[in-house]
């Protein structure tokens, strides 16, 4: 089945437009569904939406939207009032300016969405904007109102297309500053950051998108399986974490991490073998010398 667009509109660089349509970039979650269960009788929960003063149960469909202006006073808002509150984003996303790849932080990425073209009209207009972001190195910034909410979105190009990922408002996030203040203007030793660099470069590849399976989660379907079964499950073993606080040889890991050995221990053996040399001398010097075997007789 064709995936349904969540949003239909244009999208508008300057005087140029072309109709395009946002798909959601995730599948229906496949992970697995647990439920509330009443242990005692084996029976699922179920959850309903009460009235609290009359005690009824109400229709999620019957519910509506209300905003609380003052403690337990409501105004309400119906579909009407939801869309005369629309705006030029509602319909329309134009590009408001570009931006270097690198001057958003990875924080302000949200959710993605591919932005893909909405039927032939406009294709080629399409493909002129999208090559044109791919060849400028840019990112596009447009705005654009989804579930009744305008968001500021990245347009990036992908496999031949574009994608638009929402960006959280600044406001949303914590202030980093607390997080990193110890950070900002502590000088790492330029040897062992020349050592983190070899390491990283010899570790060096390419994104897998295979490699990004759940290994959580498919350990859990094996548990739930041996439970099925009737059977158990021995936890897996994990490597015990060093303990905080624990003073290590940061130089030494590193070299050790390249398979270079630490200087110290590279400089004591000339040492050791010259000390075992002169042990070696000293030992033949001190030793008597052997008599010479004397000759048989020929009979």
């Amino acid at each position: 089945m064709a995936q349904r667009p969540i949003w239909r509109g244009h999208l508008r660089l300057a005087l140029v437009s072309c109709p395009v349509a946002l798909y959601s970039v995730l599948r229906a979650s496949r992970g697995l569904h647990f439920h509330l269960i009443n242990p005692h009788t084996g029976h699922r929960v179920r959850m309903v939406t009460v009235d609290p003063d009359s005690g009824q149960e109400v229709e999620r469909g019957k519910l509506v939207k209300g905003y609380e202006f003052e403690k337990d006073r409501f105004v309400l808002l119906d579909d009407a009032d939801f869309e005369s509150a629309q705006i030029e984003t509602s319909s329309t996303m134009s590009i408001e300016t570009f931006v270097p790849n690198a001057s958003i932080e990875p924080v302000y990425y949200d959710t993605s969405y591919y932005l893909g073209p909405d039927g032939d009209a406009g294709l080629d207009v399409y493909a002129v904007l999208r090559e044109a972001i791919v060849q400028s190195k840019r990112v596009a910034l447009s705005r654009v109102v989804i579930a009744r909410r305008e968001r500021v979105i990245a347009i990036t190009p992908m496999s031949g297309g574009l994608v638009a990922h929402t960006l959280h408002e600044e406001a949303d996030l914590y202030n980093a500053d607390a997080v990193f203040s110890e950070t900002k203007d502590f000088k790492a030793d330029p040897e062992m950051v020349k050592l983190a660099t070899q390491l990283i470069d010899r570790q060096a590849g390419r994104f897998d998108p295979t490699a990004t399976e759940d290994r959580y989660e498919k350990r859990l379907r094996e548990v739930i399986d041996a439970k099925l079964r009737g059977e158990g499950i021995e936890p897996a073993r994990s490597s015990e974490p060093a303990e905080r606080g624990n003073v290590i040889d940061l130089m030494a890991t590193l070299r050790r991490s390249l398979g270079q050995e630490p200087k110290a221990a590279a400089a004591e053996k000339p040492k050791q073998r010259a000390a075992a040399a002169k042990a070696a001398k000293l030992k033949t010097v001190q030793e008597p010398a052997k008599a010479p075997a004397k000759k048989r007789r020929a009979g």
